[in-house]
């Protein structure tokens, strides 16, 4: 399937500190080179692990650097995926919620150490030992609350996923128990969430769909975001979900549902254009300071860890997960819902974010998002640093470029990186670390550069007629082009 996507460029340099630019970020060589790579390897992705659809795009402060779909929305339909096509983004909605209620917060509405029954007064979950301490507004954003992960319906069970009302809901949540003392361990809590929605409503005084919609999403211009999902959008916009693989090698389409009640901790659908901006709001909040939705401040406040697990294992913010990946700090979001897995990834110190959305169960949104970032950030960062000393593509390896068989399944993709060629396996689970460095030594002759900088076995291509080529020789071995 070919990658329908697009190379915006950046009209200005991202950080006025930086000096002045030869050109946009979006142009510049190293970053075609990482988008071009991102490309490849998502499609690749999607193919060789028969992910229906993926949708994406890389946020550089206030601009989409690069959007991508690939595969299908819908495989009977046949509808393409684009960074417009919506998906479910399940439990990213956490994040939605958790911004209206640090807005009512910042109004003297409510206090972080508010307890929740302060607010909701049908709140009286049982409680083994009431000394130990009451539920708090900050335990549930922290997910420390000590409330168990679910409300009391069998909501998760296929094939219906039939979710409760809140009135359901409320009937209900005095019939359940509380798992753990308060703020003594993490339990990531869809119940508390959703309570977290219930606080929206009852401290603003309207339902928590107005609420939201008036205060964040339509300020925000989230024009393609909804509380719940939207009935309307069926057959058209909205990506079919479906199941994982089965034994028989079938995968299903999941029939239609809403979350209703649970929707404030899961019922939210967006694109990943939509996602970009809400992205591209936070940069801009915390580099402008002020208000903007919220508070400045209060955006870093959720930012920070607010709760460590006694493991050490798990960090969270408010609302935020916040997460440590090769030495680096991340911050945002996954989503996990029956026939979609979906990721929101946010570096606020460098301006960039990666959005990942899938419309299969078992595609792992998160990691296609966090490797996007491995290959685009050292890009982005050469490139905002660059006065003009990184030289243009070199047209004469144009003609190797391309996708060849490889011996034992899969493909190599011969692409450029770091202005030289390079090679590259797919599908891989870490693209940055399979990409290998050549360097040119004769006609047609590369060789493999070694970690220490010395060269290593040679490379050699065929051409035909057309001057492009069509196999490559390496290690007494032959390697035919694919036609793509």
């Amino acid at each position: 399937m070919t990658p329908r996507s697009s190379l915006l460029a950046i009209a200005t340099a991202v950080l006025t500190a930086v000096p002045a630019l030869s050109q946009p970020v979006g142009q510049h060589p190293r970053v075609l080179e990482a988008t071009a790579v991102i490309e490849k390897w998502l499609d690749a992705e999607r193919a060789y692990k028969r992910i229906p659809g993926v949708s994406a795009a890389i946020v550089v402060d206030q601009d989409v650097l690069w959007q991508g779909g690939f595969g299908y929305a819908d495989l009977a339909r046949k509808t393409p995926a684009t960074p417009t096509t919506l998906y479910s983004i399940c439990s990213i909605s956490k994040l939605f919620t958790s911004v209206a209620l640090m807005q009512l917060r910042d109004q003297g509405k409510v206090r972080l150490d508010d307890p929740v029954a302060k607010h909701l007064s049908w709140f009286t979950i049982q409680n083994p030992d009431p000394g130990a301490g009451e539920v708090t507004v900050e335990g549930i954003l922290t997910h420390a609350s000590g409330l168990p992960r679910e409300a009391a319906y069998p909501y998760w069970s296929a094939p219906s996923f039939e979710f409760p009302t809140r009135e359901q809901i409320i009937k209900a949540v005095s019939g359940q128990e509380m798992l753990y003392r308060p703020e003594t361990y993490f339990q990531y809590s869809n119940l508390g969430m959703t309570l977290a929605g219930e606080l929206v409503a009852a401290a603003s005084g309207r339902g928590y769909a107005d609420y939201v919609q008036a205060n964040l999403l339509g300020p925000l211009g989230l024009k393609d975001t909804y509380p719940d999902m939207p009935t309307a959008k069926r057959g058209g916009q909205l990506a079919t979900g479906y199941g994982g693989w089965e034994r028989a090698g079938e995968r299903r389409a999941v029939p239609f549902y809403q979350a209703n009640g649970i929707a404030p901790a899961a019922g939210y659908a967006s694109t990943a254009l939509d996602l970009a901006r809400f992205a591209s709001w936070q940069f801009r909040l915390l580099a402008k300071g002020g208000s903007e939705v919220l508070s400045a401040n209060t955006l870093r406040e959720m930012q920070r860890v607010h709760f460590v697990d006694p493991g050490w294992e798990t960090t969270w913010g408010l609302g935020f997960e916040v997460w440590r990946n090769d030495n680096q700090t991340f911050v945002g979001h996954g989503g996990s819902c029956p026939g979609y897995r979906t990721q929101l990834l946010l570096k606020p110190g460098e301006k960039i974010a990666a959005i990942t959305m899938t419309n299969a169960i078992d595609a792992n949104a998160a990691g296609l998002a966090q490797r996007a970032y491995d290959l685009i950030a050292p890009a982005i960062k050469v490139a905002q640093t660059d006065s003009g000393r990184t030289k243009p593509a070199d047209p004469s390896l144009d003609g190797y470029l391309g996708t060849y068989s490889a011996s034992f399944g899969g493909e190599l993709e011969v692409i450029r990186w770091e202005g030289g060629l390079a090679t590259l396996y797919l599908p891989s689970d870490n693209p940055l670390r399979a990409i290998t460095r050549y360097r040119k030594v004769g006609e047609h002759t590369f060789k493999r550069i070694r970690r220490d900088g010395e060269l290593a076995e040679e490379l050699r291509f065929d051409l035909g007629t057309d001057g492009k080529a069509i196999r490559i020789r390496t290690n007494n071995n032959i390697v035919p082009r694919v036609a793509r």
